[in-house]
């Protein structure tokens, strides 16, 4: 069933409304894939001036998210992007490295936040009591689903770039999910420095060592 409205500012404003404004929405992207960072975004946006067409990155294309990105960049208050690396996950774990990935890109904010809206079911360490936790928050809080989009397109670029050294996964395709392609390449190229080695196909890769 098709969503029948997407996101909107109406959260974003009851805060300001109740004295806790600016409002910033964070969002991450990485939690799922066998390689690469974790990235996370926050953004707070201009309550007066809505972005159009900004919705849950993964309901938009890849040439319509490229053009919200420029857009949110331009126009928002304040955007910051941070990300946790390979190492860091392996270290804290996908929880805890998204979690730390979401708490920096609060504090590089240029404009600080008085209240987050944190998509998903947890808030960042130190925000515990200065930020709301919305399950499906990208297609319900318009500020998310803009860091959604920042921390998507963002992320794809690393991807990107990550392609270029090393190309024989495809990480430019798959962006590091367990494709069958990239589960293929990972077989018969072993892991690269950039692979989650406790996850998944990786894991089982690291084992038959």
């Amino acid at each position: 069933m098709s969503r029948i409205a997407g996101p909107t500012l109406a959260r974003e404003r009851a805060l300001q409304r109740a004295g806790h404004g600016p409002v910033a929405g964070v969002d991450e992207v990485g939690r799922g894939p066998l390689a690469g960072p974790v990235v996370a975004a926050a953004v707070i946006l201009d309550p007066a001036r809505p972005i159009a067409g900004v919705d849950d990155s993964k309901a938009l294309k890849a040439a319509q998210r490229d053009a919200l990105f420029e857009a949110i960049m331009g126009e928002a208050l304040a955007v910051a992007v941070a990300s946790c690396s390979v190492a860091e996950i392996e270290r804290l774990n996908i929880r805890g490295a998204s979690l730390t990935a979401m708490a920096r890109a609060l504090a590089g904010l240029a404009l600080a936040p008085a209240h987050a809206l944190i998509d998903g079911r947890d808030r960042p360490p130190g925000w515990e009591t200065r930020a709301t936790a919305v399950i499906g928050g990208d297609g319900v809080c318009l500020s998310i689903a803009a860091a959604s989009i920042v921390a998507k397109v963002t992320r794809d670029r690393m991807m990107a770039q990550l392609a270029q050294d090393h190309p024989a996964y495809g990480f430019d395709r798959h962006m590091g999910y367990a494709t069958a392609a990239h589960r293929a390449a990972i077989r018969a190229h072993g892991l690269s420095p950039h692979h989650r080695a406790g996850f998944g196909l990786c894991a089982e890769f690291s084992l038959a060592l």
